[in-house]
């Protein structure tokens, strides 16, 4: 299977057009990206103020246990330094959720700017990109076919303009039922030509359209 035309211009549109969307999802991703490292940014007070809350929770608790120690008042003594250190606590933890919350809106807001570029590759170019791979496998093995060139044409019926295929024959559709082998033989060099695929020349020369003619 190859993922590129025969002819050298549709090759290198494919190939541009191939780099172009490389180029385009590294952008978004890095642009993604960016825009995640800013917004969590934002986090940075709510770790300061974990840290700082747990330490002082840390340091009531120590200092409390120390006067627990004291005989006969030390009961009564420790109860200011837990309600503190429960304080302190409750802003660590209030810090705790802030970067909690600045991480789910930093990753909602990523793949929100994601969706749309992304999407555009997954949805638009990615498809188009397949069906010219199946098509162009599809006529790659009808042009080595031994009735290859009949399907060819029957195909370029179907797929092609009606100005292309009136430029072969006024009454293209009737010079195909009869076999008349210079227009199966200039449809089936359309519809590979239109695929950016080469194929043999019409080996029949004086017909109203000649494939070298077709554009």
């Amino acid at each position: 299977m190859r993922i590129y035309a025969d002819r050298p211009r549709v090759a290198l549109r494919q190939l541009l057009a191939d780099l172009l969307v490389v180029a385009w999802v590294y952008v978004a991703v890095r642009g993604a990206l960016w825009l995640h490292d800013l917004v969590a940014q934002l986090a940075v007070p709510g770790r300061k103020l974990e840290e700082a809350g747990g330490g002082l929770a840390g340091n009531f608790a120590e200092v409390g246990g120390k006067v627990g120690r004291v005989p006969l008042v030390g009961d009564e003594l420790t109860s200011p330094f837990e309600r503190a250190a429960q304080a302190a606590q409750s802003v660590a933890d209030a810090g705790a959720d802030q970067q909690a919350l600045v991480g789910r809106l930093a990753l909602a807001l990523t793949v929100a700017v994601l969706i749309f570029p992304l999407g555009i590759v997954l949805f638009g170019w990615l498809p188009l990109r397949l069906r010219w791979i199946r098509r162009a496998g599809a006529a790659r093995a009808l042009r080595a076919a031994p009735a290859g060139r009949d399907l060819l044409a029957l195909r370029a019926l179907t797929n092609q303009p009606l100005r292309r295929l009136t430029r072969i024959d006024p009454d293209v559709a009737q010079a195909w039922r009869r076999g008349d082998p210079a227009t199966v033989e200039a449809l089936a060099a359309l519809e590979l030509r239109a695929l950016g695929l080469r194929g043999a020349p019409a080996t029949t020369s004086g017909h109203r359209g000649e494939p070298a003619g077709l554009g």
